[in-house]
């Protein structure tokens, strides 16, 4: 089934613990003590922390919490929740950064799909990356003073702008959270390995079918995947720019694909038919995606 995508990633999935039922019992503390209340005041404190995270910092948060090696604590989840972020709106194809530019900010996608991007002088387009809400896909301008890529809107999305000084503030305060991203930076390293072998080495109909296993699997693992379905608004131009293909040739291919019962690429929807059969024709193996949990 489609939903053993995100099981691929890891063996073990860390699963949030449902509280228990004190209906009927009060557990002890000890002689003539209760811990029904101790309970109830943690659960409300978590209740309150999930309260205080304003939309915009959720999908940072989930991606976070689908790769970091511990569980956050309250206090960086609220941290993070209290950066300042500016949102902006981009309409598709719209560049969100350019090569060269000089950027004192980064960004996290909150919704749509953005893409790295570099182009030959004779306006050939090769996109390099693809990033899914909760991705920050500029964080190495917090060292690296000039882009050496750019990055655009694959379809009309929102991101949120945070400056590289409350950056800096957030992981001195939080110093967990420094591998946290570190994790992200060489998660995109790895990503940028799989691409090249995938563009290199494996054929059109592979090519196309590993590139869906990996966006399925990195909505999945913020939540957005439901019945098999997850949003891919992603026109036959915009997957030849990333595939290497002509948009004839990405055409024929995802006919095959859907022909052959594995996926339909329908409007704004990617469905899963057979999840298993997909990987295996991509030779799909998601270890590089570095996945640790599903996020809450």
């Amino acid at each position: 089934m489609a939903e053993h995508g995100l099981d691929d990633a890891r063996q073990h999935l860390d699963r949030p613990i449902a509280p228990a039922d004190f209906s009927d019992r009060q557990p002890s503390l000890g002689r003539g003590l209760s811990a029904l209340p101790l309970v109830q005041s943690m659960l409300a404190g978590e209740r309150a922390v999930a309260e205080t995270i304003p939309p915009n910092a959720q999908p940072l948060i989930r991606r976070i919490e689908s790769i970091a090696l511990f569980e956050l604590h309250d206090a960086e989840r609220v941290a993070l929740a209290a950066l300042p972020m500016q949102s902006a709106d981009f309409s598709a194809r719209q560049d969100i950064a350019t090569e060269h530019d000089r950027p004192s900010r980064s960004f996290t996608v909150l919704s749509g799909i953005v893409a790295t991007y570099k182009t030959t002088r004779a306006g050939g387009r090769q996109v390099m990356a693809y990033h899914v809400p909760g991705d920050v896909p500029d964080f190495q301008s917090l060292h690296l003073e000039v882009l050496d890529f750019s990055l655009a809107a694959v379809t009309p999305c929102r991101v949120g702008f945070v400056r590289h000084e409350a950056v800096r503030s957030l992981l001195e305060a939080q110093p967990r959270l420094v591998g946290a991203f570190w994790r992200a930076t060489l998660i995109n390293a790895a990503l940028s390995r799989e691409w090249m072998l995938n563009l290199g080495r494996r054929d059109a109909y592979a090519r196309t079918a590993h590139l869906f296993c990996e966006l399925f699997t990195r909505l999945q693992a913020v939540g957005l995947v439901h019945d098999h379905t997850c949003a891919l608004p992603l026109t036959q131009l915009e997957l030849s720019d990333a595939l290497g293909l002509t948009s004839v040739h990405v055409n024929r291919v995802l006919k095959d694909l859907r022909g052959a019962g594995l996926v339909t690429l329908s409007g704004k929807n990617l469905t899963v038919h057979d999840w298993e059969r997909l990987k295996a024709a991509a030779e799909f193996d998601p270890t590089y995606l570095h996945l640790r949990r599903k996020a809450g």
